[in-house]
């Protein structure tokens, strides 16, 4: 970036931060009292005792690195106050505790800022715009920096999703100036930081592998099988050994490390979260429950044997579909191995460079969100923030990402159930929608429309649902006997905006052509 530019960059990221010390006294979610429990078992317990503790229903369910990071952020809150860092103190909540978690969310979202950065800094400057607003870098950091999503995740309803996307972007841009074991190294951190990001490792290891360890292309673009290279190939298999053997190896050498793998991977919680989040999964559920009403309708079924909202009781337990076959892990894992596999074919036999990695990335979390088991519905950031990389090279990309954005920020809206929350997160939500459409519309103001006609409807009707949801089923009968309702809707609605989004997005890599001749990396 230029030096020129430091001016505005710093303005944005102090402007934001500025907000999320506004953001403070907001409401907050039981993630609040399961990373002060957190806190509290790091500060006062062994090592060999942090994935045992089950004294709060809360327990530790991150990987070790986290759990490290919990623990170093245990010695400061001390100074601001010793009660919160009691295991006993169940959902204990001081000015101070509400003080520093807040505080402590902001400042390590200095890591994110650092990232977008030098994201930033990987744009080439195609588009020269005079005015600093127009410039794809600008468009950029305000779309990352003042991502609404990330905002109400963390600043609101309360995580530290920043300062692990801070991690995730850096290593993004490590790889797309070629600094691949920087990149790699990064990632191989995140990883034990939260293994959420397994859904984009795919990505990750054919990037590395197609562009480091293989040093060279055939003049057609072809892989030189002769490039391979084995130091290339040791030195990235140290870098995750390491990495692994510094997170899991205390685990191990105590016996532990199965206790630990089973606090990460809990399939007992079931197919879907309690509030289902807007994926494949959703309709599915959805479709079950209309068959089921159709049987009962025509005496196809027998009403005393299905259970009473088995999928719809706002519940994190595992359940039976009643008409369609109930769903295991194993045929998620499945589903989301075929739906991934295309991406990863494309990045290997038609490269295009770290904007192939970058399709691949959002396409490995988007399919990961769609097919995987027991997905939160936050995940969805983990294919909007990377998927803004790309909104600002194309217009196809930048209509995509509008669809993804809007759908995916919008199915967030049931996070913050609290009145004195509802005209911020609709204000907020309102803002970075509009600065989204009107930003990318002028970046992109010489080539056809962003979105078609039936898009454009789609995303309008977002306006009506809010207002049914939000102040209309209050006041009817409805809400006492079925409150899942608009959680239901909301979960649909967007889930087929965000289906659409990733089959456009997949039929745009898939029939994207290979440039004929390509840069030996």
């Amino acid at each position: 970036m230029a030096a020129g530019g430091r001016g505005w960059f710093r303005a944005l990221a102090l402007g934001v931060s500025f907000l999320k010390c506004l953001l403070i006294p907001a409401y907050y979610s039981t993630d609040f009292e399961v990373h002060r429990n957190w806190l509290a078992i790091t500060h006062n317990l062994p090592l060999s005792q942090w994935y045992y503790e089950a004294t709060s229903e809360w327990t530790l369910d991150y990987p070790p690195f986290f759990a490290w990071f919990e623990y170093v952020l245990s010695h400061i809150a001390k100074y601001f106050d010793p009660q919160m860092l009691v295991v006993e103190n169940l959902n204990y909540a001081s000015r101070a505790t509400i003080f520093f978690q807040r505080l402590s969310v902001i400042f390590t979202d200095t890591l994110f800022i650092y990232a977008v950065h030098e994201c930033c800094r990987c744009i080439n400057g195609k588009r020269a715009a005079k005015d600093i607003l127009e410039k794809p870098t600008f468009i950029l950091a305000v779309l990352l920096l003042w991502n609404f999503g990330l905002l109400i995740v963390d600043h609101i309803h309360f995580q530290y999703n920043g300062f692990l996307f801070g991690l995730m972007l850096l290593s993004v841009a490590r790889l797309c100036q070629k600094r691949y074991l920087e990149g790699a190294l990064l990632f191989a951190v995140l990883l034990h930081f939260k293994h959420i990001y397994m859904y984009v490792a795919p990505a990750y290891g054919i990037y590395l592998l197609r562009s480091y360890c293989f040093t060279a292309n055939n003049a057609d673009g072809s892989l030189k099988w002769r490039s391979f290279s084995f130091l290339h190939v040791t030195l990235l298999g140290l870098i995750v050994c390491l990495v692994s053997a510094l997170s899991l190896g205390p685990f191990l050498v105590l016996g532990q490390l199965p206790q630990v793998i089973s606090r990460l991977f809990p399939f007992k919680r079931g197919l879907c979260h309690a509030y289902w989040a807007p994926n494949f999964w959703a309709l599915y559920n959805a479709m079950d429950k209309a068959l089921t009403i159709l049987g009962l309708k025509c005496n196809f079924l027998d009403g005393t044997k299905i259970p009473k909202a088995s999928m719809t009781g706002g519940l994190v337990q595992e359940f039976q579909h009643t008409v369609l076959p109930s769903v295991t892990p194993l045929a998620t894992l499945i589903c989301t191995f075929i739906a991934i596999l295309p991406s990863v074919f494309c990045l290997w036999f038609k490269p295009q460079g770290p904007r192939g990695f970058l399709q691949c990335l959002v396409l490995c979390a988007l399919s990961s969100f769609m097919f995987g088991w027991h997905v939160h519905e936050k995940a969805i950031l983990l294919a909007i923030l990377p998927l803004s990389l790309l909104s600002i090279q194309r217009a196809k990309d930048a209509g995509i990402y509008l669809i993804l954005a809007t759908t995916g920020h919008f199915s967030l809206f049931p996070l913050l159930f609290t009145t004195p929350e509802l005209p911020i997160k609709i204000l907020l939500m309102l803002l970075f929608t509009v600065y989204s459409f009107s930003s990318l519309k002028s970046l992109f103001r010489r080539e056809k429309p962003l979105l078609n006609w039936l898009e454009t409807i789609y995303l309008i009707q977002l306006v009506p649902l809010e207002i049914f949801c939000e102040i209309i089923f209050p006041l009817t009968p409805w809400k006492q006997h079925f409150p899942f309702v608009p959680l239901l809707l909301t979960s649909v609605y967007c889930a087929l905006g965000i289906t659409y989004a990733w089959l456009k997005l997949y039929i745009s890599v898939l029939t994207e052509r290979t440039p004929v001749r390509q840069k030996a990396e």
